[in-house]
């Protein structure tokens, strides 16, 4: 073999093989995910049908269920416990002509998650379609629906940014919208804590701090510096959302919203927009984040402004549900008298 024959391979083509490798496995096992979802839903269809229609009762399931576990000892997932979901998860979204198609697009870990918890068919389909977009993990799913996330978002409807409405469809799930309160229950914090703190705690804990704004989120850095003049300013957080195609800067309180807030983050937008932005960009988005605000005072203090800020709480324990039913019971109400 000649030298001139030997080729010294770059990483551009090791990356290059490497990514095709990994795609087609996430196709392979996307359509091995689909066909096992739409078999237990034929499964479910079946049973539910028979059930029906020739009136079994739950030992003609549980005779099935022993048979096949005689006959086929290997398969797993076929006991009584197992066909029984299956039917379950048929009747839940039988009657449904959006959701049912959405179902195989997820896990069927998730598929469990989502169809056991006592739910309108609404929110279920609301956490199927956040697990499409976001390819949830177990986890990920549980915490977002243990924090209330369908009720959170529901209650921000009115607090879009005009930037944000633009952009991004309702259909786009999640996080087109700013939300009204946010939970960061796992951040551990202790009492009297200071804004250093709060900062610290969010860095800590990124993946779950992006979990809950959104996985469109790409962190930059914290006490990120724009120089004015001859002064340098820190913002607390500075995110960019691919989605939105802008800078997101987030100002931390550990107190109630206040009107002089709003002049703060204007100016920290126009220092982003004006030194850092880029010409393909969005313009730059604020986040005012504070234990408690009174929707009046917040109103009042952006309505003469031009910068796209939005103003949001959060909770350092994890929201009521209860609270946050009863919330979204009263808007119902308020815009069915409308209506009237």
């Amino acid at each position: 073999m000649k030298d001139n024959d030997v080729k010294i391979v770059n990483d551009d083509s090791i990356t290059d093989i490497v990514k095709m490798i990994e795609t087609h496995r996430e196709n392979a096992y996307r359509k091995v995910n689909e066909e096992l979802v739409t078999m237990y839903y034929e499964i479910g269809k079946y049973l539910s049908e028979k059930v029906s229609s020739e009136k079994w009762g739950s030992k003609v399931i549980d005779n099935i269920a022993n048979g096949i576990n005689n006959k086929y000892p290997t398969l797993k997932g076929f006991d009584n416990r197992g066909l029984y979901r299956m039917m379950q998860f048929y009747d839940t979204y039988k009657d449904n002509e959006i959701v049912s198609p959405l179902v195989s697009q997820i896990s069927w870990t998730n598929n469990l998650i989502i169809f056991s918890h006592k739910s309108t068919i609404e929110e279920k389909e609301f956490y199927i379609r956040l697990c499409i977009k976001n390819n949830y993990s177990k986890r990920e799913l549980e915490r977002q629906i243990a924090s209330h996330y369908y009720e959170r978002y529901i209650l921000s409807a009115g607090n879009e940014l005009e930037s944000t409405t633009a952009l991004v469809g309702e259909d786009d799930y999640p996080n087109t919208r700013i939300l009204d309160q946010y939970s960061l229950e796992f951040l551990d914090l202790p009492n009297n804590y200071k804004e250093k703190d709060l900062q610290s705690a969010i860095v800590d804990n990124l993946k779950d701090f992006i979990l809950e704004i959104g996985k469109d989120f790409s962190f930059i850095g914290k006490e990120y510096r724009v120089q004015v003049g001859n002064h340098d300013y820190y913002i607390d957080l500075l995110f960019y959302n691919r989605y939105l195609k802008c800078l997101v800067a987030f100002e931390l309180k550990v107190d109630e919203f206040k009107p002089e807030f709003v002049s703060k983050m204007n100016f920290y937008l126009e220092a982003l927009d004006r030194q850092e932005k880029k010409a393909n960009e969005n313009p730059s988005v604020g986040i005012i984040l504070c234990t408690s605000k009174d929707d009046t005072v917040v109103e009042y203090a952006l309505s003469r402004s031009i910068s796209p800020t939005s103003v949001a709480e959060y909770s350092t324990k994890l929201i009521d549900k209860k609270l946050l039913e009863n919330k979204l019971n009263e808007i119902r109400g308020i815009l069915s008298n409308e209506e009237d």
